[in-house]
């Protein structure tokens, strides 16, 4: 059978206030298409439907008229699990509904494992499915420790337990496939992902991972990736879209696996092309260079975080000038001299406490000095909480 796994859509999510749906809608038609093209029987999708608990109208309209379609009417088994961005109840409601389209939705973790009988292939695949396990959805208490290592220790044994026990289900006979939202030691993560750890703490071995099933389709980190060490072939498909800065210059991708019962998959990877690149653009000769790139049309169809050398502020004329001239300019961000220099000097963290405070009023008041007498009181407040905490 032939398999495709993605994750991460984050349906919703904006980008400094600007709506990503009509990128993310481009996206689903680019997947539906995909899905005929490259003939697929099932679809994995691990997690982070949405971006928040309590999405836009817009996007659980797209998410489902998208569900119906990729379906096609029952013929093409969906297995959808709730990421960490996802409300489990939200997600799962309209369950009763989506099983008649063999869609699965699945919003808390639980130790079933799910059989799907495949109706183009007359295959049958065991999916030990594992939707986010926090302690809450688990509804545990994995330690009774804030030890941060404690912590992680009783955390991988539980997952490596709950995954243990659905691969008990698995037959010879059948494609045996795992599927979950977590976070892998090891694997590579960007700004726009909501850290599902603190410290480590939720964090899973890679040599936990069920060693029992051929295929382990991660969601959660956004740079398609390969889990190294894991006893089995684990992957993140990553998201679809860019979602920050920091993801700039991804090739976003789907993975496509060819599994037989008893054999190692294959795996193939499908780049996207849906939605507008995110580009730092790095203007060190000044205005004038930023007029010269919007003249020539550069990245025209991207979403644009710009940093720009000058030796004076930008006026409001001028920052509306490049506006105009490129709506996907999301960040004008000055550089001056003095910040250049800056980063040759000491680390932040060994200031006083008093210069660190100047330069952020010198930064926010456009270069004017703080006077004595606010700095005193900027002391005496901090002072003053810092003797609450050592009382509580």
């Amino acid at each position: 059978m032939r398999i495709l796994h993605t994750a991460d859509w984050h349906l919703g999510k904006t980008l400094e206030g600007r709506s990503r749906l009509p990128e993310q809608a481009q996206f689903l038609d680019e997947l539906a298409a995909i899905v005929e093209e490259e003939k697929i029987d099932v679809i994995l999708m691990a997690g982070d439907v949405y971006d928040t608990v309590n999405p836009p109208a817009q996007a659980e309209v797209l998410f489902y008229e998208s569900l119906q379609k990729l379906s096609d009417k029952g013929r093409r088994p969906v297995a959808v699990i709730a990421g960490n961005h996802d409300n489990p109840d939200r997600l799962s409601a309209s369950q009763p509904l989506a099983s008649t389209q063999s869609i699965s939705l699945l919003g808390y973790p639980t130790m079933d494992i799910q059989s799907i009988h495949i109706p183009t292939t007359g295959e049958l695949l065991r999916l030990a499915s594992l939707p986010y396990p926090s302690e809450s959805r688990l509804n545990e208490v994995l330690s009774d420790t804030f030890d941060e290592k404690v912590i992680r220790d009783h955390y991988d044994a539980r997952i490596r337990q709950l995954f243990e026990k659905m691969c008990e289900s698995f037959t010879a006979d059948s494609v045996n496939i795992a599927m979950s939202h977590l976070f892998v030691a090891g694997g590579s993560s960007s700004d726009s992902e909501r850290p599902i750890e603190v410290g480590g703490a939720f964090t899973v071995a890679a040599e936990s991972l069920p060693h029992q099933a051929q295929y382990v389709a991660l969601g959660h980190l956004h740079r398609p990736q390969t889990i190294k060490r894991a006893k089995t072939m684990a992957r993140y498909s990553g998201s679809p879209l860019a979602y920050s800065f920091s993801e700039a210059g991804y090739a976003k991708s789907v993975t496509i696996i060819d599994a037989v019962p008893g054999e190692d998959v294959v795996t193939n990877e499908i780049f996207l092309s849906s939605g507008k690149p995110l580009v730092r653009w790095k203007a060190t000769e000044g205005l004038q260079q930023v007029f010269g790139w919007l003249e020539e049309k550069k990245d025209a169809n991207s979403w644009i975080d710009l940093e720009i050398h000058v030796t004076n502020a930008l006026s409001m004329e001028e920052i509306h000038r490049v506006r105009k001239l490129h709506d996907g300019i999301l960040h004008i961000r000055p550089i001056f001299p003095e910040m250049i220099e800056e980063k040759s000097m000491v680390k932040m963290d060994s200031m006083p406490i008093e210069e660190l405070f100047v330069r952020f009023y010198e930064k926010q008041s456009g270069g004017a000095q703080p006077e004595e007498g606010l700095v005193r009181l900027f002391l005496s407040l901090l002072n003053e909480e810092a003797g609450k905490e050592g009382e509580a």
